[in-house]
Order: structure tokens, then C-alpha cells, then sequence
């Protein structure tokens, strides 16, 4: 199938309402696979039944890879004569260190997205694991909401196990939605967690998840405050009622120690709290072993955090004195047989749907800096950051035919490094695996520059990422970190307005297609720009600066499946037929002076931070 006629049938299927299966079913028949197209189907249309039906049927075979159950972490107790053994027929993490010992299995959020295995059927298979390994509890995380408030509720409903969160409120009635505390007696104690999510879930998942129907007010709040105190309130008055109940005290947060998390950091809550005897951490996929923050009263407390993606098991052990202890274990023994061919069988059901191939990369594409190793996406221009953003431009200008400026991705939203070699439908699912849709809309110039002076905050100030950074196609533009940041925000990090001073984000230019060349932004001009809903319809990372912009054309289609789209109509085919994802071979090379290099890890040069 040639470009035209994917541009032409994809234009013809794509409907807002089935916009992933129809473009799923064009791209596919390119080579008449029409069982993907089938096999799909549960997944996107069907009930949950159904998914889980197509998992069980499927084959499997011991394990080779965990999923992102992602801050996995087992606390041990060593029993004493007063107590009976804990009789429990589920899994735990096993060595010959903790063999006969009283085990707890706790999660710090974030369980059920960040790979395709977990968004596929919005977080079910995940938590079917989580049930089958005999997790006792866990806390929310921001990404457990990314389903919608619905289905985050439905998720905790699922768990065999509670979930925790002590600042979690219904503003209709002022009640938590779920229980602060949860105690278990081990090993002659009674140990408390208390659970805490971050306040950043309101812009690092979805605001308008959080807001009534009209998105006119918020329903739920994460309690946070400008300055930290209704989290450090909250916090205390959990842990003074985990202490009437419990002789030891856990905090179990999905808090972070990024700085631009503050002042809703694990560290800050420590240090403005009193009665912890530990924390468990996650949010900042921080490697962090047992590291000692003093609270308010002068007292040391054990912070951890593992990592993510199973790089860590965090064990944390109480002495029969009352000693805590803490390890990170990088391999794992005793793996249940059975739970393993569960997760192997789903994990071939994923891959086999998503894994046909669909084009080559010629190059390494990053998220982080080949030259460090860390994350760069939410702080810089990358050239995966390029190609996603052109994925949404193109996908606007050359296969739905209408007129589309600029287009504009969140870096939070681009999520994996791409070796060069074969490109799947899983490879884009990767890189963006969340479900947002491509959307259109008709903005002023003002707006585009509010968007990038908001998403440009935090740059330049070390160790200070940001998820809603934002990588551009059909613009360029400069970040002068030098000048302060004067954005105006709500407590929650909502934009509210304008930069009050001199902005930050200067030399702002637009690719003309008439003119082939960058001119510059007109703060009264009217543009045509592209993004996912997440950002532009949703309040996502705190974008409100579209509220009210006239919509052009909505839910296209899937973030994946645009970029997806976009690999498939590159130029440079081989003998198997397979397009080459290179400068050269892309359709926006025909854009006479665009700004395209693929080949160069940082990008093309659209984003100069000064």
C-alpha cells in the first residue's frame, strides 16, 4: 500500500467512533494480516471479560521478563513465640535469608501503565498479576488515574488487596475516598502503613479527570497546598492515628525526591512530620537503598525507593529490636511457575497483536542524553521528540488534509528509547503508551506563546525535569534560563496566566509552507495546532491556556497509532518492503527549509535553550 492510498483510507475509516480500529484495519491490510485487526478488537471495543478471556486462552511459558509492576517491595519480620505463623497461600518473594519469616508485599503506584502489557486493557492484566502474587497493599500513584476516575476507582475495586491514601479527598462530602491506614500484626507487632499520593497527579495524569463533567470546578482533590502544608497536615494526622494503633509506622508514598516535585517531596513530608519509622517511596524512579532523613522532631527515618521497571526488589526487614533495615536486590529467586506462565502469556498476546513490522530505523532515537545516560526529553529537544511531534503535524497536513501549523508534544508523553533496527506497532506503543488522541484545534499566537513560556518554566535549573516540556514541529524558539520564570499558577500547578514579566521563551518563529521558511510568531494571528487531548482539551501537565479555543478536528486517532502512521509512509523501502525512518525518507522532507535531523540524538536544532 503506497502513501495515497493509506492517506485515502485512513481519511475514510477514520470515524470518532472507532478512530484506532479503522486505522488499525488499513495499516494491516497492507499485507492482508487481517487476524490483527480481529485480535484487536477485545481490546478496544469489548469488555474487560472478553481481554481476560484472550489471556487465559493463550499460551505460556515461564517468564523472561517481568512487567512493570514497578515499585515492588517486601517487608520481613521475624516471628516471635507470641505469634502464630502466617498462613497464606499466595506467592512472596522468597530467599534463604527470609525462608520461615512473616512477609508483606506493598506497592508504592504506578503499577498499571507505562508499557503496552499494562494499557492495552487499561491496567487489568496488571492487576491480575498483582492478585496471583499476593500483594497485601499499595498506594496510588498519578498514572493510576490515566484511565479516568472511573476506571481508576474500578482498578481498586479489582485489587484483592487495599490501596492507601491519606490525601485523597471527595470535595462533595470533604471525606477521604480511601482509607488513610492500614494495620497488620506480624511477628508479635502490629505494624501500620500510611499511604500517600502525590498532589502532582493532578497535572502529571489528567486534570479534567478530577473536575465535574463541565470541567467547571474540581470534585476530588490530592491534597497538596502551594506550600506543602495540607499534605504535611494530612500526612500527621494519619500517622498520629497509625500510632494509636500500631508500634511501627510506614509510610507507603508515591511522593518523588525531584526537585520539581517540591514542596511535595518524600523529604520535605519527612521532615514536617513526626512518627515515621520508615518510608517507601516512589514517583522519581529514584535508586535509593536506605537513605536517612531527619523528621520534625529530630528523629531519623529510613527513606527508600527502588527504581522502576523491576531494576530493584526493595527488602526492608524489622529486627525483633525494633531495627530497621533496608536492601535493593537486583535479581530474584523463587519465582512461582505458575504466576510466571500467566505473565508470559500475556506478555505474547501483547506481543503477538503489536508485532508486526513496519518500518526500519536507520538511527538511535532518545529520550535520555546518549552522552549521560539521564532523561532529557522533559528538559531539551531530542530527535524521538522531533519524530513524535512530526508524526502529529504530518498526520494532520498529509493524511487528514487539512492545514496544521504547529504541533506540539508533551516530553512526559514520549517514554522509550528506540535502537535502530525493526519498528513495530508495540515499538510505537512504547514510546507512547498512554491513549491519548490527536486532536486539532484554532488558537492565537499569544496562546502558542503562553504554552511554551509555561512549558519552559523549569529550564535550565538543574535537576529540575519537567513532563510537560514541550517538543515542537513547525516552530522554533529560544529559552533564555537566565531570565527568572513569572508564569502564574494555581497550587496545583494550573497555568492561570501570562508571564508577568519578560518572557522567558523569545524568537519564536513558524514554518510558512507557502514560503518555505520560519517567520515570526504574531501574538494576534491565528494558527491551526495539533497536540494530544491530554494537553489541549484535558488541562494535562497544567495546560490551560486553550480553555475555550475553537476545536477543528477531534480523536483522530491514538498517540501510537499516529506515530504508528507516520514511520509507514516514509520513503526508502527495502526488499521486505519496510520504509526507512531517516531525514531524507520522510514525507516532510519535501517541506522546502523544514528543519528535519533524525540522525543527530538532540534533534534538529528547533528548541535553543541559552
Amino acid at each position: 500500500m503506497n502513501r495515497d492510498e493509506i492517506t485515502r483510507k485512513t481519511s475514510e475509516l477514520s470515524t470518532p467512533d472507532t478512530p484506532a480500529i479503522s486505522l488499525l484495519k488499513t495499516v494491516i491490510q497492507r499485507k492482508k494480516k487481517w487476524h490483527f485487526s480481529r485480535a484487536i478488537l477485545p481490546f478496544r471495543l469489548a469488555k474487560r471479560k472478553s481481554l481476560s478471556n484472550a489471556w487465559e486462552k493463550s499460551a505460556g511459558s515461564p517468564a523472561e521478563r517481568p512487567l512493570p509492576l514497578q515499585r515492588r517491595n517486601s517487608i520481613r519480620i521475624p516471628k516471635s513465640h507470641t505469634t502464630k505463623p502466617h498462613k497464606c497461600t499466595c506467592t512472596r518473594p522468597t530467599t534463604p535469608q527470609n525462608a520461615g519469616k512473616d512477609v508483606l508485599l506493598v506497592d508504592a503506584g504506578d503499577h498499571v501503565q507505562g508499557t503496552a502489557y499494562g494499557s492495552m486493557d487499561e491496567g487489568a492484566s496488571i492487576i491480575k498479576l498483582m492478585n496471583a502474587a499476593g500483594y497485601d497493599v499499595a498506594t496510588p500513584g498519578n498514572h493510576e488515574f490515566d484511565y479516568g476516575m472511573d476506571r481508576a476507582k474500578a482498578i481498586m475495586k479489582e485489587a484483592d488487596f487495599p490501596y492507601l491514601s491519606c490525601n485523597w479527598v471527595d470535595l462533595r462530602t470533604t471525606l477521604r475516598v480511601l482509607s488513610s491506614v492500614k494495620v497488620f500484626v506480624r511477628g508479635g507487632r502490629r505494624i501500620a502503613f500510611v499511604g500517600v499520593t502525590t498532589p502532582e497527579t493532578f497535572t502529571k495524569s489528567t486534570p479534567a479527570y478530577f473536575m465535574d463533567k463541565a470541567q467547571r470546578k474540581y470534585i476530588y482533590d490530592i491534597q497538596g497546598g502551594e506550600d506543602g502544608k495540607k499534605l504535611y497536615d494530612a500526612v500527621q494526622k494519619a500517622i498520629d492515628k497509625a500510632k494509636l494503633l500500631a508500634d511501627v509506622v510506614i509510610g507507603l508514598g508515591h511522593l518523588g525526591v525531584d526537585p520539581s516535585s517540591s514542596p511535595w517531596t518524600s523529604e520535605e513530608v519527612i521532615a514536617h512530620t513526626s512518627g515515621f519509622d520508615a518510608f517507601i517511596d516512589g514517583h522519581s524512579h529514584t535508586v535509593m537503598e536506605n537513605k536517612q532523613v531527619q523528621d520534625a522532631s529530630g528523629k531519623a527515618v529510613t527513606l527508600t525507593q527502588t527504581g522502576s521497571y523491576f531494576a530493584n526488589v526493595g527488602e526492608m526487614t524489622i529486627a525483633a529490636d525494633g531495627t530497621i533495615t533496608t536492601k535493593l536486590i537486583p535479581t530474584h529467586e523463587g519465582v512461582d511457575a505458575g504466576i510466571a506462565a500467566m505473565q508470559t502469556s500475556w506478555v505474547n498476546t501483547v506481543d503477538d497483536m503489536l508485532g508486526e513490522k513496519i518500518a526500519v530505523g536507520d538511527s538511535d532515537f532518545y529520550v535520555s542524553d546518549p552522552a549521560t545516560g539521564k532523561r532529557r526529553i522533559r528538559s531539551a529537544e531530542t530527535n524521538l521528540g522531533d519524530f513524535v511531534a512530526d508524526g502529529i503535524y504530518t498526520y494532520f497536513n498529509e493524511v487528514e488534509k487539512l492545514h496544521c501549523d504547529v504541533a506540539i508534544m508533551n516530553g512526559g508523553g514520549i517514554r522509550a528509547d528506540v535502537p535502530a533496527g525493526d519498528w513495530t506497532f508495540k515499538t510505537c506503543k512504547q514510546v507512547s503508551p498512554f491513549g491519548n488522541v490527536a486532536c486539532l484545534m484554532s488558537v492565537t499566537g499569544k496562546q502558542i506563546q503562553d504554552a511554551l513560556e509555561f512549558a519552559a518554566r523549569f529550564a535550565g535549573e538543574d535537576g529540575k525535569e519537567n513532563g510537560g516540556f514541550l517538543q515542537v514541529a513547525g516552530a522554533t524558539y529560544e529559552i533564555h534560563t537566565d531570565i527568572p520564570n513569572t508564569v502564574q499558577t494555581d497550587e496545583k500547578n494550573v497555568w492561570i496566566g501570562s508571564a508577568t514579566g519578560t518572557p522567558r521563551v523569545q524568537n519564536v518563529k513558524i514554518y510558512d509552507k507557502a514560503s518555505g521558511s520560519y517567520l515570526p510568531l504574531d501574538p494576534g494571528a491565528t494558527y491551526a495546532l495539533a497536540g494530544m487531548n491530554y494537553t489541549l482539551r484535558n488541562l494535562g501537565d497544567g495546560f490551560a491556556m486553550f480553555d475555550g479555543a475553537e476545536l477543528i478536528k477531534d480523536y483522530v486517532s491514538e498517540d501510537y497509532l499516529v506515530m504508528s502512521t507516520y514511520a509507514m509512509i516514509f520513503d526508502g523501502a527495502d526488499a521486505a518492503g519496510l520504509p526507512h525512518l531517516s531525514s531524507a525518507n520522510s514525507p516532510l522532507a519535501a517541506y522546502p527549509g523544514y528543519l528535519l535531523n533524525y540522525e543527530q540524538p538532540y534533534g534538529a536544532g528547533r528548541i535553543t535553550i541559552l
